[in-house]
């Protein structure tokens, strides 16, 4: 049980990407003491777990702990699966509908464990990096769907029933573009070369530049009036 003096525990959703280690950092500016929950979910980007060892080293959390499962058991998604991921999309195309990337119930998936870790811990809060600007065409990454689990949240666990406590989840960068993003990691001395944000790294690990999460980064970069100090294979065409 935290004392008055210490600083409330918090799980923070960790991918290694530009989103999630922002929200981290943000996490951290506000005080609160910082359990990072990472995925090996059979992710054909599994690299970015590596990412998210670098990001949680350097921030210093209090733990950083990796859930491991398999999502290709079920597919249906480009990420968990052998669908071709899609390439050179303009971001309007991103926005049109829900896309192969989407990997299905993933974000209740991952909120369940950080749902049980955060009780564990004697938590009320979680902090995940959903955006809908960019990323609108995700069903679980808009507002009415985190209002929705939190609601839940309190109807299915002790610390809601027994213990009084109302759970919040933290998506502070929701209503952000990525280069709001962006300015804001850097204000907070966010390290951007330790992240990794692409669907389909080469085999030496390098972004591909030309995935959707790739486009938009590089377009968030440049948006923002800064390099990306991430290596890429190559860069999408105008």
């Amino acid at each position: 049980m935290p004392t008055s003096a210490s600083p409330r525990p918090a799980v923070v959703l960790l991918s290694g990407g530009l989103d999630s280690t922002t929200t981290l950092a943000i996490a951290q500016a506000e005080g609160f003491a910082c359990h990072a929950l990472s995925f090996d979910y059979g992710q054909r980007h599994r690299r970015e777990l590596t990412a998210a060892q670098r990001v949680a080293a350097a921030f210093g959390v209090v733990r950083h702990l990796v859930v491991t499962f398999d999502l290709r058991a079920i597919g249906g998604s480009a990420l968990t699966s052998d669908l071709p991921v899609p390439k050179d999309r303009l971001p309007e195309a991103m926005a049109a509908g829900v896309p192969v990337t989407y990997v299905p119930a993933r974000n209740t998936i991952f909120l369940s464990f950080a749902l049980a870790w955060a009780e564990t811990l004697d938590a009320t809060d979680i902090f995940l990096g959903v955006n809908v600007y960019d990323y609108s065409g995700y069903p679980d990454c808009r507002p009415a769907y985190l209002r929705a689990y939190e609601a839940m949240a309190n109807l299915a666990t002790r610390a809601g029933v027994e213990g009084g406590r109302s759970w919040t989840l933290h998506a502070p960068l929701i209503e952000l573009t990525k280069a709001q993003i962006i300015r804001r990691g850097l204000a907070l001395g966010v390290d951007y070369s330790l992240t990794h944000s692409c669907y389909d790294p080469t085999p030496d690990g390098l972004a591909c530049g030309r995935c959707d999460s790739c486009v938009l980064r590089l377009k968030g970069f440049a948006e923002a009036g800064v390099p990306d100090p991430l290596r890429y294979a190559s860069h999408p065409t105008a």
